[in-house]
């Protein structure tokens, strides 16, 4: 915290480190500039993705009917109809800061989750079979820009178009909201002069139009970007239009997520189409309660909810997100949110289906990353077995971050033919014959100890012993569970068979006893089972609760040398702040004795002067006959004259009368002696 005092100075309150000391004026033009470009930031952040998707929505109602048409039979039509979201931009920021780039993962204290291809699918509508999405990446893209779409890119190296330019080839010129504008008479605007501005004849002008508009969808949307500039590395697969529909647009949504999650921690907010990432935090992680359902039954799925509004500082909701993240039960994890579901109404989800379930490669031209279903087979309804926890591998990455295929002409299909060989092939469907998650959750732990943790828990458990224990006991949990079920039902088949046996003779009924015996002894050994299962349940819980206390106190233990440090860091703080409190005061003695230095050399200087004037006064004298010594004499006032005088007498008695050797004698030099005489005794 930084306070501002009466004097106009910054200091550190108590607790916080040590900062600059500044004027007054200074710090808060600083703090004032700081403030304004971030709140300038967040809101063009939000504003622009709400800008970019009100544009697209209008632009799509003013296309005429043929376009509509088209742009149905493409697979865009379900994604395009769907209503402007507002973001989470807290869940989003906690769900990246989980991210591991390594396994291509989110890292929570229950395993592994990864976004899905049904995922996608399910909540955007975008199809996520066909071709994979790649091609040639060039070094410019200025003359497909100048044939296909009748723009210009934005450097002669750019795959870069001006999204102001494109929007005014759609003839929306200017997208503000005019003063007293409604959102509804805006939106009317916008449709308005998109539709005056469109072709309303099929021909090479409405390909034109239409090929614009999907720029614009992709680059903004579904391949979105931080910056405003739109990107159209995707304009060759637009030249023939007839296969646009052909190409898996929702998987390359997926990849271009996964590898914007995969920049660095510092870098805040998520590229692509961050909408999946809410929805899915709403689906998957109910328990956070950050969604609100709005439209129950509509399809895509992302119409059904809507943010919950938190008006609390961003920080401080990401914190909260965290520790509610470290603190869920497990049980609480909805792994199959999509069970029950009408796939009649969604075809997009049927023709998806057979990418469902499979660890497979996604394509975005020059991105190409793993989907790893595997560490994530329970939103299968299976166990999850342990699985060799994949690690990043360079072969198959683009050379670095900044890489757009801009660099050299590279052919991606050549490039990069084995992983589009696996997308060929459907990748490889997921498989666990695990019969518990225990041993998933005990190697999970060891590999990634506190990692899991993002929150204030972290300390309490670095090395991961308490969500190994809590998977372990969630497991037997779940074992306890569906042994139970398997006991009812052994319990009612058997009451099922005595009332059989007792309502005829055994004669008449053969086997009945025999059935009855048998459906006897599973029900007792299930029952035995079961009653194992519940003392090891609450073994584990005495087990957690006594490794929760443990690990508290080593906690604190590992926390005493801290706050001996800190004390440690205080005391040296004060004797910093004494020592310059000191030295303050030695400058301000070297200031005064500065100054003091300075008044000695002035009244030197002023003593030079006056000798250089007593110097050039002699000289005068000499040259007018008057010795210098009188004349110094002279110079000094009466007193020395009379100095003078006493001196000549005592000379003249002890000369002899009449001496010629003796001394001369002079008269006293009268103000302003005759010029060229003298006398002489």
């Amino acid at each position: 915290m930084v306070i501002l005092n009466a004097t106009g100075v910054v200091s550190p309150s108590e607790g916080d480190r040590p900062i600059v000391v500044l004027s007054g004026q200074r710090v808060l033009w600083a703090f004032s500039f700081r403030l304004l470009t971030l709140l300038m930031f967040a809101l063009q952040s939000e504003l622009r993705s709400r800008l970019g998707w009100a544009v697209v929505r209008a632009i799509y109602d003013g296309l005429p009917d043929f376009q509509r048409a088209c742009l149905e039979g493409m697979g865009f039509g379900p994604f395009l109809r769907l209503e402007e979201l507002t973001p989470d931009v807290a869940l989003i920021q906690a769900l990246k800061e989980r991210w591991d780039p390594e396994c291509h993962a989110f890292l929570f204290p229950w395993g592994h989750m990864v976004p899905t291809l049904e995922d996608v699918v399910r909540i955007t509508g975008l199809r996520v079979d066909g071709q994979a999405m790649t091609g040639t990446t060039y070094t410019s893209y200025q003359e497909p820009v100048e044939r296909l779409l009748g723009l210009e890119v934005r450097g002669e190296r750019s795959s870069l178009v001006q999204r102001t330019a494109l929007q005014a080839s759609l003839g929306v010129a200017s997208a503000r909201r005019q003063t007293g504008e409604g959102l509804a008479e805006h939106m009317e605007r916008m449709t308005d002069d998109a539709r005056a501005a469109m072709t309303e004849e099929e021909g090479e002008a409405a390909d034109r139009d239409l090929r614009r508009f999907l720029t614009l969808v992709i680059g903004k949307l579904i391949l979105g970007t931080r910056g405003d500039p739109v990107s159209c590395r995707c304009l060759p697969l637009l030249e023939d239009l007839s296969s646009v529909g052909n190409y898996a647009w929702g998987a390359a949504l997926l990849a271009h997520l996964f590898d914007s999650l995969g920049t660095s921690s510092r870098v805040t907010g998520v590229a692509g189409f961050f909408p999946l990432l809410q929805m899915w935090g709403y689906y998957h992680l109910p328990s956070l309660g950050r969604g609100v359902a709005r439209r129950r039954g509509a399809v895509p799925l992302l119409q059904r909810w809507r943010f919950c509004r938190d008006e609390r500082s961003l920080r401080r909701q990401v914190t909260m997100i965290h520790d509610a993240m470290d603190t869920i039960p497990f049980g609480h994890v909805q792994w199959t949110p999509y069970i029950g579901e009408d796939d009649a109404t969604q075809p997009w989800v049927e023709r998806g289906r057979p990418y469902f379930g499979r660890d497979i490669w996604l394509h975005c031209y020059n991105t190409v990353v793993p989907l790893h279903h595997r560490l994530v087979a329970r939103t299968l309804g299976l166990h999850q077995a342990v699985v060799e926890f994949p690690t990043r591998q360079r072969f198959w990455e683009r050379p670095g971050r900044s890489f757009r295929g801009i660099q050299q002409v590279t052919d991606w299909t050549v490039r990069v033919r084995e992983q589009r060989d696996d997308w060929e092939r459907r990748g490889k469907e997921v498989v666990s014959e695990a019969a518990s998650d225990e041993d998933y959750y005990r190697a999970y732990a060891r590999r990634y100890g506190a990692q899991v943790y993002r929150g204030t828990r972290r300390p309490l458990d670095p090395e991961g012993r308490i969500a190994s224990l809590e998977g372990v006991l969630h497991s037997t949990i779940q074992q306890r569970d569906d042994l139970q079920a398997v006991v009812d039902q052994l319990r009612g088949e058997l009451e099922r068979a005595q009332q059989m046996v007792s309502g005829a003779s055994s004669s008449r009924i053969p086997g009945r006893s025999v059935l009855e015996g048998q459906l006897a002894a599973a029900t007792a050994r299930a029952e035995d089972a079961l009653a194992q299962l519940r003392e090891r349940e609450q073994e584990l819980r005495t087990a957690l609760a006594q490794t929760t206390t443990l690990e508290t106190e080593m906690a604190e233990l590992r926390l005493r040398p801290e706050a001996a440090e800190v004390a440690r860091w205080r005391q040296e703080a004060e004797e910093a702040a004494r020592l310059r409190a000191e030295a303050g005061d030695l400058r301000t003695q070297l200031g005064e004795e500065r100054h003091r230095g300075e008044l000695l050399r002035s009244e030197m200087r002023g003593l030079e002067k006056a000798l250089a004037l007593v110097g050039r006064s002699r000289s005068a004298a000499s040259r007018s006959g008057i010795p210098s010594g009188s004349a110094g004499h002279y110079l000094t006032g009466s007193s020395g004259r009379r100095r003078n005088e006493e001196e000549e007498r005592r000379q003249r008695e002890r000369a002899p009368e009449g001496s010629e050797t003796g001394p001369r004698g002079m008269a006293p030099p009268s103000p302003r002696p005759p010029e060229g005489t003298g006398e002489s005794g």
